[in-house]
């Protein structure tokens, strides 16, 4: 592997394998590439560990001086839970640093690539911005907006409905599906359902079909959040019951360092942030399945655009083959 762009994408890799363990810090990837063009790879850990920058200097020892550094979030330059990266890059004696995007949060800002270059590092920004940028949007969402990134799933066959005319739903997509439902469930810091979902379905909204990586950590349950009451029996218990504005629930969970919420439904639900501007993706998962008529249920209830100047156009970001179905991300409009 040669060139930026090329020792980016590993940066970006490395990250991935970490995307369920991390938050609120961002998942950041990044590899130390030595003089004689040996790679040392790096991952945030969880909460309290260390930043990638560190791990990958660690892996590379004495080795890094006079190294590239390739990651793909601007160093941190203060002192939280760990020492800042930048100073470590520099005490590393490291000869070049490549940065893919520059980190909003407040505490950072731009300040770990100045310290860098006022130290004489050679500093690079902006090499593949655009899939570390893609990566990272929930933590770059919430770090600007101060609310967490909706991403809303939905699973409906070719013709759009989720469940037959009797009330029937169960498993219209495959195992694969619902795996990889339960992997978006593992990034999610919450996942939200309403009271309707909890009554008919009782679902434990676990992560319990999802692995993650080899040698990472165990992917956790999310924290599980109720649009009205649930029963003390509920799966979904512990959980909170809201009842309020759903504006002022984003606000609270942002608060909280609530970085991803996955909304689930049902079709009210999502109607109800659809139609507020409250999702930032979608994530619909469609089955190989036809119900064939009008009376099947569909994936929104609830009034939809009343023309076609009002519909919602937005950006196909992904089509991924997922066993029989296909798994399909879109980003709506502003």
């Amino acid at each position: 592997m040669t060139g930026d762009r090329g020792w980016m994408e590993r940066a970006v890799a490395n990250a991935a394998r970490v995307r369920h363990s991390t938050s609120p810090n961002p998942w950041v990837g990044a590899v130390v590439v030595t003089a004689d063009g040996t790679a040392h790879d790096g991952a945030t850990e969880p909460p309290g560990g260390r930043h990638a920058e560190r791990v990958a200097l660690d892996a590379a020892g004495s080795a890094a001086s006079g190294a590239t550094v390739y990651t793909t979030l601007e160093p941190c330059n203060h002192t939280g839970r760990t020492g800042p990266c930048a100073e470590a890059l520099l005490e590393a004696s490291v000869a070049r640093v490549v940065v893919a995007v520059g980190d909003p949060d407040p505490h950072v800002a731009g300040t770990g690539i100045a310290r860098l270059k006022s130290a004489g590092t050679d500093v690079t920004v902006g090499v593949g911005a655009d899939i570390a940028r893609e990566q990272l949007a929930p933590y770059l969402h919430h770090r600007h907006t101060g609310r967490p990134f909706v991403v809303a799933k939905l699973a409906a066959s070719l013709d759009g409905r989720t469940a037959a005319p009797d009330g029937s739903s169960t498993w219209i997509t495959s195992a694969g599906a619902r795996a990889d439902a339960h992997r978006l469930r593992a990034e999610s810091d919450a996942i939200l359902v309403g009271a309707g979902t909890v009554r008919a379905d009782d679902p434990s909204l676990t992560v319990r079909d999802w692995e993650p990586p080899e040698g990472t950590p165990a992917a956790a349950d999310p924290r599980r959040i109720v649009l009205g009451a649930a029963v003390p029996s509920a799966k979904v218990q512990p959980c909170l019951a809201w009842d309020g504005p759903i504006d002022r629930l984003l606000e609270q969970l942002g608060d909280e360092g609530v970085v991803q919420l996955m909304v689930e439904g049902g079709a009210g639900v999502i109607g109800d942030f659809q139609r507020a501007g409250l999702i930032d993706r979608f994530v619909l998962y469609l089955a190989p399945v036809l119900f064939g008529g009008e009376d099947a249920k569909g994936l929104f209830s609830g009034a939809g655009a009343s023309s076609i100047d009002g519909v919602n156009r937005g950006e196909i970001v992904a089509v991924d083959r997922v066993g029989p179905d296909l798994r399909i991300e879109f980003k709506p409009g502003s």
